[in-house]
């Protein structure tokens, strides 16, 4: 019997995060780069678990690395032990490199079946991942399928879909026969319709109880990635399908972070649920702006997103209709004649020189943050 709520983190320093059954459904993003030891030391290494943090605060839950190397699992290591935030080592290939990295606080271990080699290699992470309580996720993608699936989809005797459920069948027995019951699973595709399917049938066919993780993977830049991650995630989350998110970007991890939170809150919306956290209104500009939102949205986008009461915040590009459109924003902000204007459900408040604006909208914003 597998476990209905897997914990995450919890040992050590690190702080635990649940996920399943009636646990809030959890974001996660993937380190872009390679993280080598130099990114440890002095400024960068300082510079980086404030970057962490900032993700933590934005809503992030557990942050995944890539671990393609010995040495790789050294530096990952060292860094868990400098955060807070859960860390998940993601294996490909070599499951001793997997073993290696429970040697450090590492709060999971990802492990695609389609490339880790025989049953033996499964096993010997599970000993160990059970000795230390570290849960394990089942990663598939439609991309890296065990060598016979994949060579009956290339033959078209079976379909994607049905590869991927296969696939996590021969896991699930795996995971059985040697008595590992912390498991999470993901099957991924970078069809959204794929995903969708997919994620369907493990949910009603296989261990509903088991914490699905869901995303669409390699789902593109910014703009086409939200989209599609937009339909696939927005319709499974709306079937009650899925326990963490991670809305995958040829983008930064701070636009993943907000791109899921997003998703998760048009969701609640649907459902008649209380929203937390922030609403930003901004318009889009057009030749009467006299601020320039964009920018302005953008160096805000992590303090707007580390904000923990509900508050709406509007950022408008001018006078003309700024206040009077955003008459339900909490706060707001606009430009007109050089001058900065900082207004409470359409009404200004303040009005200061173009230069104070930063200081005076965190002075106005603080009181959404603590």
């Amino acid at each position: 019997m597998f476990n209905t709520v897997v914990k995450i983190g919890g040992f050590d320093h690190i702080k635990p995060v649940y996920i399943g059954e009636n646990h809030p459904v959890a974001v996660q993003t993937m380190w872009k780069e390679k993280l080598v030891p130099s990114d440890l030391e002095g400024k960068r290494g300082e510079a980086l678990v404030s970057r962490i943090s900032r993700l933590a605060d934005m809503g992030c839950a557990l942050l995944r690395f890539a671990v393609p190397d010995m040495a790789d699992a050294e530096t990952l290591g060292r860094l868990a032990g400098m955060v807070s935030m859960p860390l998940v080592a993601d294996i490909h290939f070599d499951y001793t490199i997997a073993c290696r990295c429970l040697d450090f606080p590492i709060a999971k271990i990802r492990i695609n079946p389609g490339n880790i080699g025989v049953k033996e290699n499964t096993a010997k992470v599970l000993e160990k991942a059970g000795a230390k309580g570290v849960p394990v996720r089942i990663g598939l993608n439609a991309g890296s399928l065990p060598p016979d699936l994949r060579q009956k989809t290339t033959a078209g005797e079976i379909g994607r879909v049905d590869a991927l459920v296969q696939a996590v069948e021969r896991e699930f027995s795996v995971f059985e026969e040697f008595h590992f019951n912390n498991v999470v699973v993901s099957a991924k595709a970078s069809s959204t319709e794929e995903t969708v399917k997919v994620n369907r049938i493990l949910k009603k066919r296989l261990r509903s109880t088991v914490p699905l993780h869901i995303g669409v993977t390699e789902a593109g830049p910014l703009v086409a990635g939200v989209v599609r991650n937009t339909a696939a995630l927005y319709t499974l989350l709306s079937e009650g399908v899925g326990d963490t998110v991670r809305a995958s970007l040829s983008d930064s991890v701070e636009n993943e972070v907000i791109a899921a939170r997003e998703i998760l809150r048009a969701v609640a919306e649907r459902r008649g649920e209380k929203l937390q956290g922030v609403s930003i209104v901004s318009c889009p500009r057009c030749g009467r702006n006299s601020f320039d939102t964009h920018a302005f949205t953008e160096k805000w986008l992590p303090a707007l997103y580390s904000c923990k009461k509900p508050v709406t915040v509007a950022v408008m590009g001018c006078v003309v209709n700024g206040p009077g459109e955003a008459k339900h924003a909490d706060i707001g902000v606009t430009g007109a004649g050089g001058k900065t204007l900082l207004f409470r459900y359409g009404k200004i408040v303040k009005t200061i020189n173009s230069e104070d604006a930063d200081r005076e909208f965190e002075a106005l914003l603080r009181e959404y943050r603590e």
